[in-house]
């Protein structure tokens, strides 16, 4: 159960970053993935910047740092906009 909440999690942010940054590449795989990466890339920036942690969400022994999260899921997003080919 605790996996299951931790994708859905995920999944919620990746999306979230995918419609702030206004593109939609994948679907619920690619979502997901783009919110454990952001959890990664914004955990790390938050903590080269010396900021504080914002809203985590503790499942059982897993921490999910949903505001860093959906910080590196929309440079993660915007990242993957900048070098995929566009569609016409």
């Amino acid at each position: 159960m605790e996996l299951i909440a931790l994708l859905v999690i995920a999944g919620v942010t990746g999306s979230i970053a995918q419609s702030l940054v206004g593109i939609s590449r994948g679907g619920c795989f690619i979502s997901i993935l783009v919110g454990f990466i952001g959890a990664i890339v914004g955990q790390w920036v938050g903590n080269y910047l010396n900021l504080p942690t914002v809203w985590i969400i503790k499942i059982g022994e897993m921490d999910f740092p949903v505001f860093w999260g959906l910080i590196g899921a929309v440079i993660c997003t915007g990242f993957i906009a900048l070098v995929s080919p566009r569609k016409v």
